[in-house]
């Protein structure tokens, strides 16, 4: 840069002029230059000499903390607590791991854990109504119960649900249970039941439905297990952890508190039990899901939500055709010319 100013003004420009041109202000320019006469151009080290700088055996306590326990903490962050936790050096995380790296140490770190993909679905899965069921238990605290509800994932149908204080396999029992009689699937439990199978044949038919579920303990339990096993449902977690494999339930959950706030703050559990069967019949049948076209759930899992979509497509066309037809044969009026229009 004093390269640059020297070439201007050996050009005839002034210093000031230079530095204008380079956007570098005067004062720092003439700085630098009488700098550079004294032969102390250089860069100095940063910092100078701080009043608030650690002590000499400030730093020996972080290096000694580093050594002995370095191993357990493996965090600077937790290096810096457990001197003042030891009552030994109080300093701040920063200070404790510009001490380290001047002193060319590293802490190491646990491994974070490796990605995971979602398991897809079998194969034997087909996307359509009654092949995949979902299901989840929610709390209502006001009440101090939880619900346990099933839900279609394909037509996101509500279709039965249980209102308990407890949460174990007893309950999902149930309302499987029930889920199975209001979608008439108890026959084809019963028949696969009485049926003979020869359980060394991979029979890709043999299950009714999939039930996709979290891995909370009354889900993953033995007795559970055994239940879908004997009504031939076959079971897929999600990852520990991971809420969204199971977001359509999690969706349904937000939604039915969110749009129907009054069931949070009801005390009485039959009384909320009767409340939900009323907000099931409108989920169901009157309110538009977004999720499956804006039909219902209703229409969806009966077959009507294709015919309807497609209605709806329909109805626009022709609708837009009209608005051609309409504007194109009417006679177009001009506006009236105002005095200061142009042209």
């Amino acid at each position: 840069m004093l390269d640059l100013i020297g070439d201007a003004t050996d050009a005839g420009w002034s210093v000031r002029g230079a530095c204008r041109e380079l956007e570098l202000g005067e004062v720092r320019a003439w700085r630098w230059i009488e700098r550079r006469a004294a032969g102390d151009l250089a860069d100095r080290a940063p910092g100078g000499s701080p009043m608030h700088g650690l002590l000499d055996d400030e730093v020996a306590e972080i290096i000694a903390l580093y050594h002995e326990w370095g191993d357990v903490d493996r965090s600077h962050r937790k290096l810096a607590y457990r001197g003042s936790y030891l009552e030994r050096v109080w300093v701040s995380p920063a200070s404790v791991r510009r001490v380290l790296a001047a002193h060319g140490l590293a802490l190491h770190p646990p491994p974070r854990p490796g990605r995971s993909l979602r398991q897809p679905f079998p194969d034997w899965v087909e996307y359509r109504p009654n092949q995949i069921w979902i299901y989840d238990t929610t709390h209502f605290t006001r009440a101090a119960v939880a619900v346990t509800v099933i839900e279609d994932l394909v037509s996101r149908k509500w279709i039965a649900d249980i209102v308990s204080a407890e949460e174990t396999s007893t309950q999902i029992e149930i309302v499987f249970t029930d889920a199975l009689a209001v979608e008439g699937l108890l026959a084809r439990v019963e028949a696969r039941a009485d049926g003979l199978i020869d359980p060394t044949v991979d029979d890709p038919a043999r299950p009714v439905l999939l039930a996709v579920s979290d891995n909370g303990p009354q889900m993953t339990s033995g007795s559970t297990r055994e239940f879908m096993a004997l009504c031939a449902i076959a079971q897929h977690f999600g990852r520990p952890g991971t809420p969204t494999d199971q977001a359509w339930i999690e969706s349904f959950f937000g939604h039915i508190k969110n749009e129907f706030p009054h069931l949070c703050t009801i005390a009485d559990p039959a009384v909320l039990r009767a409340e939900l069967a009323v907000v099931r019949r409108h989920y169901n049948g009157t309110r538009l899901h977004a999720g499956i076209g804006y039909v219902t759930p209703d229409d969806e899992h009966e077959g009507r939500g294709p015919a309807i979509r497609k209605a709806r497509e329909a109805g626009l066309e022709a609708a837009r055709i009209r608005r051609l037809t309409y504007h194109r044969n009417r006679p177009q009026q001009q506006p009236d010319r105002r005095p200061d229009d142009v042209g």
